[in-house]
């Protein structure tokens, strides 16, 4: 990886990481389309700055994180099966990140689903986080383990999840949001810790590494500032088909240019 390759991957990570359309998978092809190699930095690259972005939520809801211990209890709750989940599945996941075509097919289904996901869950009764209960914070947390699959979006996963259990659009965009920033913290320290095992760095290599994270950590948690809200006053006056339709166009794209060219193809 080079400054701007770093760089145009936290553009990406920044104002794809809250909209239902994957941000890994963006990450994923956009890597494959520079010829970025999958080696153990770059996966722990796109692990920890899309905690960067993450971190936005913290900044634009600071309020909501002061608000009960009820709140992180849900939110424990909702991580417990990525959690569990990540720690069994990790290997497999890994290997996954390494694909366009599961990508490009994660994309067309999900976009499908997105396109029909407004009118299944036009009823709901949950307007705020407060009203969320623990077990409903539970099956959220169930559907955002969906996303270990790149190409499913977190975002997407944890939101539909969220619709199913009579949370309106805001609600569970909301929520997903909140759910994001333990999820994402424990797979950086997870991946750092993982890293820093199983790599044995010079101290100019250890200086880029270190480099590379923060320049991408902070472009993407600027991004995602600008990102947010914007994508809230949109689900609310639109919802989701647009996001399926483009989901779909885009992965048949990746499918084509997969079959028909070398530039998608790993390095």
């Amino acid at each position: 990886m080079n400054i701007i390759q770093v760089i145009i991957l936290a553009i990406i990570e920044g104002l794809t990481e809250f909209l239902p359309v994957s941000s890994t998978g963006h990450m994923v092809i956009t890597s494959s389309l520079m010829g970025i190699s999958k080696d153990e930095f770059v996966k722990l690259f796109e692990i920890v700055i899309q905690l960067g972005a993450i971190l936005a939520v913290v900044v634009l809801y600071f309020k909501r994180f002061f608000r009960s211990v009820d709140f992180y209890i849900k939110l424990i709750i909702g991580v417990i099966p990525a959690v569990i989940l990540g720690l069994l599945l990790k290997k497999h996941i890994d290997k996954l990140l390494e694909s366009p075509l599961v990508v490009a097919i994660a994309f067309v289904l999900g976009g499908i689903i997105l396109l029909f996901v407004d009118e299944w869950f036009n009823k709901p009764t949950v307007m705020e986080e407060k009203q969320i209960s623990r077990l409903t914070a539970l099956k959220i947390g169930f559907f955002q383990c969906l996303a270990m699959i790149p190409g499913v979006s977190r975002s997407a996963a944890s939101i539909v999840g969220g619709m199913s259990q009579k949370l309106s659009r805001t609600a569970a965009a909301e929520f997903s949001f909140f759910l994001a920033v333990p999820t994402m913290f424990g797979a950086t320290i997870k991946d750092l810790w993982d890293f820093h095992k199983h790599n044995t760095l010079t101290s100019d290599q250890l200086h880029q590494d270190i480099q590379y994270l923060l320049i991408g950590s902070v472009i993407a948690f600027i991004v995602a500032l600008l990102a947010i809200k914007s994508f809230i006053t949109f689900l609310e006056k639109k919802g989701f088909k647009l996001f399926g339709i483009y989901r779909i166009i885009a992965g048949i794209v990746i499918i084509i240019l997969y079959f028909t060219t070398n530039a998608l193809h790993t390095a």
